[in-house]
């Protein structure tokens, strides 16, 4: 997920202000070390009949290990664009490819874990899903009543509520 996906520790990444403008490249491991602010992508997904999907995380994620997520995502490559970002992110976790994907705006996150900057996606896709990079242990499709229940009942990422749920027409009750 985003932010958080499973790269080595020495993947290069970029860390940036809080407007996401690039302050220097640092290691994956010197970023989660020192929490420093980088870019990431969150992607909604819905199908044809409104529902979310919602995955677990892998236990061997560097951060949040076993949470749940209301998205996809990871830490954008160096150089890499919003855009090609949440695509290959979505081709990774999820194996799919050429499903639409639009922009829902960029937002800032922070807490006792993370520091980013995240562009936020929604896209539209029905599966099937394949989960090769090992990142998702299971997932399922809910409704916006269902995801309440959900919340009151499991551990979720917060900055993936915080910055994609606002941002999803029919999710932004859920948080409110």
């Amino acid at each position: 997920m985003h932010g958080q996906n499973g790269g080595s520790a020495d993947e290069l990444v970029e860390e940036v202000d809080r407007a996401g403008d690039v302050v220097r490249v640092v290691t994956r491991a010197q970023m989660r070390a020192q929490r420093l602010r980088h870019r990431s992508v969150f992607i909604g997904v819905l199908n044809d009949d409104g529902q979310l999907l919602v995955h677990r995380r892998a236990l061997t994620k560097d951060v949040w290990p076993g949470a749940w997520d209301v998205c996809v995502g990871g830490v954008a490559g160096v150089g890499e664009n919003w855009q090609t970002a949440a695509e290959r992110e979505l081709a990774e976790e999820l194996g799919i490819v050429g499903c639409e994907v639009g922009p829902l705006g960029l937002g800032a996150y922070e807490d006792a874990e993370v520091k980013l900057v995240a562009s936020c996606f929604v896209a539209r896709c029905n599966g099937p899903f394949t989960f090769a990079d090992g990142e998702i242990t299971e997932a399922h499709w809910v409704h916006t009543a269902e995801l309440l229940q959900w919340l009151k009942g499991k551990e979720f990422l917060p900055d993936s509520l915080a910055l994609l749920l606002p941002r999803l027409d029919n999710f932004r009750s859920v948080i409110a």
